[in-house]
């Protein structure tokens, strides 16, 4: 066992102390100090090529991911195991008036003893065992484990059989622009260096998956995330005759319903079923208070997969949005009819009907009626909107839909259905190719290794819950499901893109060892040292021999 405690430790507080908040500068300053750390390694001053630091691509604002890699001299060998993870957090401000303190591990678990806490929170408060603070947890330990291990072989090449390369990646907790861009260096190292990626070890935070659970968990890959998102078309009519329209917040409330936190949207693969789907935005479009309903209104739902395709659940939730439509039509027809009976008014049949239409074909549609007029217009449309900053991916896509709903002739109440955000590849780990074979059996391998030293048991699981960047590495999808994608995104290839044929020239094998916490993205923010400080570099450190030693 390496006696890797006091070095990770220290790393991780000097990582913290950073306040590398995505999408500041702190993301800038982070990098730097990182970097200047590897170049200070005896190994590195005398191989400085061997380490750099990389700005984004195509990127709102400046950044940087961190390299470094070490070459073995036990004996030749193109065998290369990645180390990543990523050094920017969530911003503070849920730290109140602690957010002085949020960014010092220590001074932040002195002043919560004198907070009221739940109890758990404060059993941890009062134990040498748990450390507190932004990053501590996601992931800022977990990268000082990777930066040990690039230490120790830069320090020791002749224990290395093939190469080892760090990766500290910016950007990760927004739009993946970090690891994005990092695929154009791995490419380049690998053509330039020969390199063979056998594998990529993630190091993002772990967590109980329930009250009580003892298990320290490591992931085989990862659930791919999806943003399923629906502009919902109403009939705007005055407040004071409302059965004459068809008000979309109605009917966004009753898709909100029919698809939040409903079983039938988990997709249940070997075992495991990820959380069902929540809606993260619902808005209208009205700029101000007015007594007309709304004209149009705004959702979308997380959605998380393991094997299906990004096909599978636009037919899906086409489906299931028409029932909700459907639904929401009967109860409307039901209530209408007891106003009229309550206000003694004469009970006309209500004219809507359910209509559920996905992006690709209004896409297919307008183009068919209006071809190149069309196209032509709603590019000039999309470069002038480029030009709002305040816009983001989600709130781009809806406008874009907006704007090219006002050329459909048939503007009856409808649902659009489109993807107006990234998808992160789900990774399904198996044994239908060697490398992912050797890397499963090295980890299998490692956890017997290390299991006697660690009194709770260290579990292996399928798909890593959360969403990380493990997905930006490798992918299951064909084509076809790749398409579906771009096809349904209003704002691909404009304020959106994703290189997925440079994931797939890669389509490295991966997993995730990560430290042990609670409370990611909360004031509570913890981490266990016994597990990350000690048992996650041992662990990833016995992986990494078994699979090029």
């Amino acid at each position: 066992m390496l006696k890797s405690y006091e070095t990770v430790l220290e790393v991780t507080n000097n990582l913290v102390q950073v306040e590398s908040v995505v999408n500041t500068r702190g993301e800038i300053e982070i990098a730097n100090k990182l970097y200047n750390e590897i170049r200070n390694i005896a190994y590195f001053k005398n191989n400085p090529s061997q380490t750099f630091i990389s700005q984004t691509r195509n990127d709102e604002i400046e950044r940087y991911n961190v390299f470094a890699f070490v070459k073995g001299t036990k004996d030749k060998s193109n065998k290369t195991v990645i180390l990543m993870g990523h050094i920017d957090t969530v911003d503070i401000e849920d730290y109140h008036h602690l957010k002085s303190k949020a960014c010092s591990p220590n001074a932040l678990k002195e002043a919560l003893k004198c907070e009221q806490l739940p109890d758990l929170v404060m059993e941890h408060v009062h134990s040498d065992n748990w450390h507190f603070g932004r990053g501590v947890l996601d992931m800022k330990s977990g990268v000082a484990s990777h930066f040990y291990l690039l230490k120790y072989y830069a320090e020791h090449p002749e224990e290395l059989n093939g190469n080892l390369v760090f990766f500290a990646e910016c950007d990760e907790e927004d739009g993946s622009k970090g690891v994005l861009s990092g695929l154009h260096d791995l490419k380049r190292l690998k053509h330039e260096q020969g390199f063979d990626y056998v594998a990529l070890i993630n190091s993002d935070f772990v967590a109980p998956r329930y009250v009580g659970d003892p298990n320290r968990y490591i992931y085989k890959g990862s659930v791919g995330k999806l943003l399923p998102s629906f502009l919902i078309i109403g009939a705007e009519t005055h407040a004071g005759s409302s059965f004459e329209g068809l008000d979309p917040n109605y009917l966004a409330a009753e898709l909100t319903s029919h698809i939040s936190y409903n079983p039938i949207f988990c997709d249940l693969s070997k075992g495991e079923a990820p959380m069902p789907p929540v809606s993260l935005k619902q808005t209208d479009f009205k700029p101000t208070y007015t007594i007309q309903t709304a004209l149009s209104t705004y959702v979308y739902y997380n959605f998380f997969i393991q094997s299906w395709t990004p096909r599978q659940v636009l037919s899906l939730l086409k489906e299931q949005a028409r029932i909700a439509f459907d639904q929401a039509i009967l109860k409307l027809k039901q209530r209408h009819k007891i106003y009229c009976e309550l206000s003694n008014s004469p009970y006309v049949e209500l004219p809507w009907k359910a209509r559920v239409i996905l992006y690709e074909e209004m896409q297919q549609q307008l183009v068919a009626e209006y071809g190149s007029e069309f196209s032509e217009y709603m590019q000039k449309f999309k470069e002038n909107l480029l030009l709002d900053e305040s816009l983001d991916v989600r709130m781009f896509s809806a406008k874009v839909v907006e704007e090219e709903w006002k050329w459909m002739k048939d503007k009856s109440p409808a649902m659009i259905l489109f993807y107006s955000s990234m998808y992160s590849p789900r990774i399904d780990l198996n044994d239908s190719n060697d490398k992912e074979a050797n890397l499963i059996h090295a980890l299998d391998q490692a956890i017997k290794n290390v299991q006697p030293f660690y009194q709770y048991p260290i579990t292996a699981k399928n798909y890593f819950p959360y969403v990380c960047d493990m997905s930006c590495v490798s992918i299951n999808d064909d084509e076809k499901g790749i398409e579906t994608v771009m096809d349904n995104n209003p704002s691909w290839g404009s304020k959106h893109f994703v290189d997925y044929d440079a994931i797939r020239e890669l389509n490295i094998p991966t997993i995730n060892i990560g430290p042990y916490g609670y409370d990611a993205h909360n004031r509570y923010e913890r981490v266990e040292l016994d597990y990350s400080m000690k048992i996650v570099p041992n662990i990833t450190n016995e992986v990494i021999k078994n699979l090029i030693n």
